[in-house]
This record gives structure tokens, sequence and C-alpha cells, in this order.
């Protein structure tokens, strides 16, 4: 079981409601001493191994959902993060899904309808990889992607205004206030990037032929707009964290600390839960220790029919 000491101060991530946020004052460098890989290792291996624990109860429990939401500029680490934090869960009891722009089909419907598909049922997570929140984020820094929804009354770029901007942030705020209603927790990561590191990291993506498949001219082109993508994340998350869905700003410099800082939120929001292994009832207690008792009989019996056979041949000798 994963301890205080195996988990890092977090309190500073979570981002209050009602709060105005300016990611540019915000450090993408964690504070205090570097941790040394070693130690990185393991106490993320100590809270994989206490989510795995906290999992099965979740799962038996069978009452709330979770949805981890992901969201950063690209190369910010949130594949990794997947990868290296949720590979000690159950493979059974989570869902993996990564979110581009959205097909023909899928602007036919209402932007939540891709989403709201891959929500997680109860004893589950989800983990979106990417999410709705594309549509308060890609659509504020390229507007003219709006008009693609087929809106009605939004037929002119110069109607995708602030008064819809702000009509959307509320739609959003109440869809995931009806999900908290039901059971599903939402938990929301910004891995907050250096337009200095991802500069590093696009560099090492064009230099190993390893990695050639993960950069493409068009991150080039969305870098380019990063001053734009840092005011529109600045407001979305302003305008959307809340007591039950809170967003978390998590500093991606370092990768090894970002996802130790994410497994150690998700542990610490898991454990408010009060989870618990179903109450077993007296008739229930009863069924149990009759059914031990049938299958304590069968090894009784086999013992018996096996000493029979024994006399049985020792007769004939």
């Amino acid at each position: 079981m994963a301890s205080k000491k195996n988990t890092i101060e977090t309190k500073t991530f979570r981002v209050k409601p009602d709060s105005k946020i300016n990611l540019d004052k915000i450090s993408t460098k964690p504070s205090g001493p570097e941790l040394s890989k070693e130690d990185a290792k393991s106490m993320l291996d100590a809270s994989r191994t206490r989510l795995a624990e906290i999992q099965d109860v979740f799962y038996a429990h069978n009452q709330y959902a979770v949805l981890i939401i992901f969201q950063a500029m690209d190369a910010a680490g949130k594949d990794g993060a997947v990868k290296h934090i949720m590979s000690g869960f159950n493979p059974l009891g989570v869902k993996v899904y990564s979110f581009k722009a959205p097909n023909s089909t899928e602007l036919d419907h209402i932007y939540f309808w891709r989403h709201q598909l891959a929500l997680p049922a109860r004893g589950e997570i989800a983990i979106h990889n990417r999410s709705h929140y594309e549509n308060v984020l890609v659509t504020r820094v390229h507007p003219e992607y709006v008009l693609n929804e087929n809106i009605p009354g939004i037929d002119d770029i110069k109607k995708v205004n602030k008064d819809f901007w702000k009509d959307r942030f509320k739609q959003i705020r109440r869809f995931e206030k009806n999900l908290n209603k039901n059971g599903t927790i939402v938990l929301k990561f910004f891995l907050h990037l250096s337009k200095k590191e991802q500069k590093k990291r696009f560099l090492e993506r064009i230099d190993n032929p390893g990695k050639n498949w993960k950069f493409s001219l068009s991150d080039m082109k969305e870098r380019g707009f990063w001053d734009d993508y840092q005011k529109a994340y600045s407001e979305a998350i302003s305008e959307t964290t809340t007591k039950n869905s809170p967003w978390f700003v998590v500093p991606a410099d370092d990768k090894r600390f970002a996802r130790l800082a994410i497994a150690s939120i998700i542990t610490e929001e898991f454990e408010k839960l009060k989870l618990h292994y179903p109450k077993v009832s007296e008739k229930q207690k009863a069924e149990l220790q009759k059914a031990k008792t049938q299958l304590l009989a069968e090894d009784g019996k086999k013992q018996d029919e096996k000493t029979a056979q024994t006399t049985s041949k020792d007769t004939k000798k």
C-alpha cells in the first residue's frame, strides 16, 4: 500500500472554483529538489500498486464511475502518462479513448455525443485523451471550425463571439454537473508544458527514427498559435473548474514528476470516496457456509471412494 512518503504534495495543482488563472504565471517546472530516476520509479510503482488495490474495491463497490480527462499542448506527455500510470489497473475495468478531429458523422451530432458514447459505466474508469474541451480550445483558436457544426443561427464567424463561448462554458458545466449527480467523478488534468520544452521534444521526435511517426507538420502549425492556446486554456480552465469536477494544472517539463503528480492526485481523489466491498447479509453468510460444507464434503467423498477402491483391490489379491 502506498504511503504519504510515496506521493507528493498536490494541493497547489488543484484549481479552485471561481478562480481566474493565467498559465503564463504558472511554472511548468516542479518546485523543490529534483527527484532521481530511481526515487521517481519507486514512488510511481508504489502509487500504481495502491491504485490497483483501490480499483478492485471500486469495481466491487459498483456505485461510482470515474472519468479522467487529459488535455495539453502537443508533446506534453499525455500518452506517456496514460501508459505509465494506468498500467497498474485491471484492463477489464479501464477504457482509454483518444479523440481526434471530428468526422462527418460526429459533426452531425451535438459535440458532446461522441464523448457521451465513451462514458464509463458504474465500477469503470474511462480515460479521455483529449475530450469535449477541444470544443472550447481548438475551436477557440480556430473559430471557423465551429461553422462545420451547423448550429442553428451560427452561420457566420462573427456570431462565434464572447456570448457564444460564455454559453458553451455553461453547457460544459451543466454536462459535468449531470455526470456528478449520477455518480460519475470527473478529474481533469492539464499538463502544463513550456514552449521551450516542446521545441526540445519536437527535435527529439525528428532526430529519432523511432519517434518520427509522432511528429507531423500540423504540430508545427499549431505551435504557431502558442499564445492563443495559452489564453484559451487559461479561460477554459477558469470557467469550468468546480468543486466536483476540478481541474489540476500539472507542471509537465519533467515527465517523471508529472506522472507521479497525476498518480498521487488520482489516488487521493479515489480515497475520498470511502469505498468498501459489498456487505454480506446474514442470509448470504449462511449460504456461504453451506456452500463451504458441500465443497469440503466433496473431498471427503472422494477420499471414501479412493479408500473403497483400495480395499477392493486388496480383497481380490
